[in-house]
């Protein structure tokens, strides 16, 4: 599946998987974030990855168009996550890692992890 993305501020609309979807508009009214977070009741995985620092983390990542190697697995502790990436640090070797969020398929964690949403409401998931 070929993604192609363009930022809303040049178009508004992008294409996922052959289907044309509208970019969301700015203007809807959004409570108050809290500090550090996007608003609450939007749950992003770069909000998740925040209520999770500090924990250790196992990322997959996928690098479409790349002959040296296209698929990546990074494990370590999250010290940050941005809106377009995150950082982890491995502790054996004290290495860190700039990961762009596009790349990332999907994140596993060997412990709980923390999650809000929405609003106010904290959950914790453990392993079954």
């Amino acid at each position: 599946m070929s993604r192609q993305y363009y930022p809303s501020s040049y178009y508004p609309y992008y294409t996922y998987g052959g289907m044309q979807m509208a970019t969301p508009s700015p203007q809807q009214q959004q409570p108050p974030a809290a500090p550090g977070q996007l608003p609450l009741e939007q749950s992003y995985i770069e909000n998740i990855l925040r209520l999770n620092r500090g924990k250790v983390a196992t990322v997959y990542a996928t690098f479409e168009n790349n002959t040296k190697w296209n698929a990546e697995i990074f494990k370590g502790v999250i010290e940050a996550a941005g809106r377009d990436h995150l950082i982890l640090s491995d502790p054996n070797t004290g290495r860190r890692y700039l990961i762009p969020m596009v790349y990332v398929d999907y994140v596993t964690f060997d412990e709980e992890i923390a999650y809000s949403y929405p609003l106010d409401t904290m959950a914790t998931y453990q392993p079954r």
